[in-house]
C-alpha cells in the first residue's frame, strides 16, 4: 500500500534511510558523509519540514514501512523535483518503487516535468529511473557534504506542453 507520510512515521523513515543509503553507497560515499547527511537531512524536524513543505509517500508491507519517496509540488514552470526514493534492500525489485512512482505522477497530473538527480555510480538506481520512463538530461561533476560525486540527471514527461495546445 502506498500512502502519505504521517509523523508516526519517522522513526521507519529514519531506519529505511540508514539502512538503505548504507547499502548503496557502501562502495560510493565514505560512511561518515552518509551519516553526516542523513543526520541532518532525515531528523525529526527536517521530516515534519518536509512533510510540510513536500509531498512525502511511504510504501508499506503487511502494514510495516518499508520504503517512501518525497517529491516537490509543482513549481511556477510545472515542473517538480523527486528528492528521494528510498526502499529497504530486502523489498526491492518487488514493485513497490513503481508503485511509489505511479502515486507521485498521480499526485502531479497536471505538472509537466518530474526531475531526479542520482548519483552516476548509483547503476541499480539508475536502471530502476530509466526502466519507468526517466530520460537520462545531463551527467555533471559536484561536491556532496564537501565529497566530489558525479550526478545523473533524469526527466519524465509528464505531461508534453505541444500536447496541452490540442
Amino acid at each position: 500500500m502506498i500512502r502519505l507520510m504521517t509523523a508516526m512515521d519517522s522513526m521507519h523513515v529514519q531506519q529505511i534511510v540508514f539502512k538503505t543509503w548504507n547499502e548503496t553507497y557502501k562502495d560510493i560515499i565514505p560512511a561518515e558523509i552518509q551519516k553526516k547527511f542523513i543526520n541532518r537531512s532525515y531528523s525529526e524536524a527536517m521530516l515534519l519540514k518536509r512533510m510540510e513543505k513536500t509531498y512525502v509517500l511511504v510504501a508499506e508491507c503487511e502494514g510495516i514501512p518499508i520504503g517512501f519517496s518525497s517529491f516537490t509540488k509543482k513549481d511556477e514552470d510545472g515542473d517538480s523535483e523527486l528528492t528521494a526514493m528510498y526502499i529497504l534492500p530486502s523489498h526491492q525489485k518487488m514493485g513497490y518503487g513503481k508503485k511509489l512512482v505511479e502515486y507521485s505522477l498521480s499526485l502531479l497530473s497536471d505538472a509537466q516535468k518530474l526531475f531526479v538527480y542520482v548519483d552516476e555510480r548509483n547503476t541499480v538506481g539508475r536502471a530502476f529511473y530509466e526502466k519507468q520512463g526517466f530520460e537520462l538530461l545531463d551527467i555533471f561533476e559536484e561536491y556532496f557534504e564537501g565529497y566530489p560525486v558525479v550526478t545523473a540527471q533524469y526527466v519524465f514527461c509528464i505531461h508534453s506542453p505541444a500536447l496541452a495546445l490540442h
